[in-house]
């Protein structure tokens, strides 16, 4: 892509120091690397449906030193949810709105948390990173392979702080098994499997109807087209649809898929990618995409990261119902996200170690969290910073163009093109319905 060269020409030009030193430099207060630590982060939440009320709900059970400027969403019966979470946090409540502009233009905002649907993601992180925010977005950062890398080089041009929300990646339970992966224990790895086995059931579509009292439907399109209201299409099951989301592998899938790459000690792109799925026992759901999908991605280097969904299990594998397993020349690790993970080595595979007791089920909320807001006033990185997150989470595009096109394609690592394929390559993006275009990070 012609943006593909374009960022190596920016990377080349400008090293990450010297952009991080320039942005920073012209922002003042929280954004300034000399000023005193804020004795208060002050926060915009932007998207107000179940992923944010647990951000609130874990800010506020923390007392974390932050304060909500804004609750914004389109449909003002989300706000009024999650403004029950308060619970006495702060004496002022925070603003209400329905517009993320009205968030951005606050200059007393320092940061803002976006839990929208996926199709929402790089729009806002663009328009806020541009604005001189700090940027906490939910998994997948990107709804489309390109917005990964805008976001990615807005983060490194404005000097911002970029967060996904990989919560594993902060995890007690991932420090201890990165350790030992690290020294060796199970020798190099070079197979990597993540899956998500959860029991799925058929939803049965509904007719069209019209949008609950009070929503700003258009807003909440966005940048998708124009379509009739569908309850389906809405609240939480949106993402069954290609519009606003990416399926299962870029739902549950892309928090497993990011800890197969960890495991992999994070590779960047694959070269080679096979797909494979359909519909095995969903017939008649609700839903854009397959009920199962396997993929399998092979890096330059020649390792490999496989992806397994299955819809129809209540026993997961390795008793986990999402979960990795990091193959090594010495041993295996089986890892969960679930708070876990257990060695074994050698020929007949003997017990090793696993997880300390007391973190046991452990999943990383609260510490990335505060990896974000560390970040934040130190002007330092984060675990899950732009760079990651747009790694991983290219792992779920490249696995559905192959799945929608070829079953079968080569990823030329430089160029960031397919070969010998437009109709993928076309999919690397995407049309913005206007008014909601990407807005231009200067």
């Amino acid at each position: 892509m012609s943006d593909s060269v374009n960022r190596r020409e920016f990377l080349q030009r400008t090293g990450q120091t010297a952009a991080l030193t320039a942005g920073v430099a012209a922002l003042g207060g929280v954004h300034t690397e000399a000023a005193e630590q804020p004795s208060t982060i002050q926060l915009g939440m932007i998207g107000c449906g179940s992923m944010m009320r647990g951000h609130v709900s874990h800010l506020v059970t923390q007392q974390r030193n932050v304060s909500f400027a804004h609750f914004c969403d389109v449909d003002p019966a989300q706000i009024e949810r999650i403004s029950r979470n308060m619970d006495g946090f702060q004496s002022a409540a925070p603003n209400r709105t329905g517009r993320y502009e009205d968030v951005i233009a606050d200059k007393n905002v320092d940061a803002v948390f976006i839990a929208t649907p996926h199709h929402w993601h790089a729009p806002i992180a663009l328009a806020a990173i541009a604005a001189g925010k700090d940027v906490y977005i939910e998994k997948p950062v990107s709804h489309v392979y390109h917005e990964g890398n805008l976001i990615r080089e807005a983060a490194l041009q404005h000097g911002r702080v970029v967060q996904q929300g990989s919560q594993m990646r902060s995890c007690p339970v991932t420090d201890q098994a990165g350790k030992l992966l690290a020294d060796g224990i199970i020798g190099k790895v070079l197979v990597s499997r993540a899956w998500t086995a959860e029991l799925r059931k058929v939803v049965s579509p509904v007719a069209d109807s019209e949008a609950p009292s009070g929503v700003d439907y258009d807003r909440w399109l966005g940048p998708a087209p124009t379509r009739a209201f569908n309850k389906h299409r809405f609240h939480n099951s949106w993402r069954r649809f290609r519009d606003y989301a990416n399926g299962e592998i870029g739902d549950d899938g892309i928090h497993d898929l990011d800890m197969a790459r960890w495991g992999l000690g994070d590779p960047a792109l694959p070269s080679k990618i096979t797909a494979r799925g359909g519909r095995m026992v969903l017939h008649g759901h609700a839903s854009e995409y397959p009920d199962n999908m396997h993929v399998m991605f092979e890096y330059p280097d020649g390792r490999l990261l496989v992806y397994e969904n299955y819809p129809f299990t209540e026993y997961g594998l390795h008793g986990f119902d999402n979960g990795n397993v990091f193959y090594g020349t010495d041993g295996y690790m089986v890892f969960s996200r679930r708070g876990a993970f257990s060695t074994f080595l050698g020929r007949k595979g003997e017990p090793g170690p696993t997880e300390k007791k007391e973190d046991r089920g452990k999943r990383g909320y609260e510490q990335h969290q505060q990896d974000f807001l560390n970040a934040v006033r130190t002007r330092g990185t984060t675990r899950a910073s732009a760079e990651v997150a747009h790694q991983s989470a290219a792992l779920v595009h490249l696995g559905e163009i192959t799945f929608r096109t070829r079953g079968q394609l080569e990823f030329d690592v430089e160029s960031e093109q397919f070969f010998g394929c437009d109709e993928a390559n076309q999919m690397l993006t995407k049309e913005y319905r206007d008014p909601y275009v990407l807005p231009t990070v200067a």
